[in-house]
């Protein structure tokens, strides 16, 4: 998936998108603003690193952080959510996860938790991509993420009348 193929099957649909990113720190909204006209479909991006951030920007709760840890679905699930409900898009994506180097038995250096949210509903999942690195780990949570995307522009055009 480019985001070239994003951009246009967002843009003939009308879609707009925003972000919550943690552990990419921003690196799925450049993939997507680095291509030109992305300002049709590009809404915004809230870069939310640190626990302190998810809540103060996005509305995270902070007992979801104590009780399930920033690496969760419960939390992906809150980013996506507070990145729809602070933005005019109608797709809000987020990620958090461990890029590594480090990571522990319950939750590994490459484990990413994903969140997809619309008007109508909220889906998560997580992903282990493993100890690849840093680097790799990163390109691998965009990769996926401009493939969950694809797959949201395309059910919410089928639920548009």
């Amino acid at each position: 998936m480019t985001a070239e193929a994003l951009l246009d099957a967002a843009s003939s649909r009308g879609i707009r998108i925003a972000l919550a990113e943690s552990c990419t720190g921003g690196l799925i909204a450049g993939a997507i603003t680095a291509v030109a006209g992305s300002s049709a479909i590009f809404e915004a991006g809230f870069v939310t690193y640190s626990n302190a951030a998810k809540v103060r920007m996005i509305g995270v709760s902070q007992a979801t952080l104590d009780a399930h840890g920033a690496v969760s679905e419960q939390v992906a699930a809150e980013m996506a959510n507070g990145a729809l409900a602070r933005s005019g898009a109608q797709i809000a994506l987020s990620v958090t996860g461990i890029a590594g180097p480090g990571g522990s038995e319950h939750k590994p250096e490459g484990r990413v938790c994903f969140g997809i949210a619309t008007a109508t509903d909220t889906h998560t999942e997580t992903v282990d991509f493993g100890p690849l690195g840093r680097s790799a780990v990163r390109t691998a949570t965009v990769d996926h993420a401009l493939t969950l995307l694809m797959a949201a522009v395309t059910r919410q055009a089928r639920a548009v009348p």
